[in-house]
């Protein structure tokens, strides 16, 4: 099981349980798939010209120190990509502003991990959009 955290707290997973691997895409490219898993590390320029029809795409993240899948979100979104975007796997809660500017909109995580962070500690990061101390810092 896993947890969705989100700018409101741990809430419902609404994902589409039609979620295809990118190989699926490989295997045939003018599959139309709605909802995308990706790992971390793809490359972007893989999926240019293929997002027409994709409204989900979750990237897994292997560890919270292999930040390669908040690089990847951002780029999708710089590509164009408008839809739901899920970061899946241990991210911790001190992440969660670097995942929200980065473009996703939640983050799933492992109960474990919930568990050990929990809702609170979630909550004391969504005010990601507030100015950063740089930000202030500079007037």
């Amino acid at each position: 099981m896993s947890v969705i955290v989100t700018d409101q707290g741990f809430g419902p997973d609404t994902w589409p349980e039609a979620t295809l691997p990118i190989e699926a895409l490989d295997a045939e490219p003018a599959l139309k798939a709605a909802a995308l898993d990706l790992p971390g590390d793809l490359e972007p320029e893989v999926l240019e010209g293929r997002l027409d029809n994709v409204t989900h795409i979750r990237i897994s993240f292997p560890s919270f120190a292999d930040g390669r899948g908040f690089t990847l979100g951002r780029q999708l979104r710089r590509m164009g990509f408008a839809g739901r975007l899920r970061a899946r796997g241990p991210v911790i809660a001190d992440q969660y502003t670097m995942a929200r500017r980065a473009g996703f909109d939640e983050v799933e995580i492992p109960d474990a991990l919930a568990a050990r962070q929990c809702e609170g500690d979630w909550l004391a990061r969504s005010l990601w959009d507030a100015p950063g101390y740089q930000s202030i810092l500079k007037g």
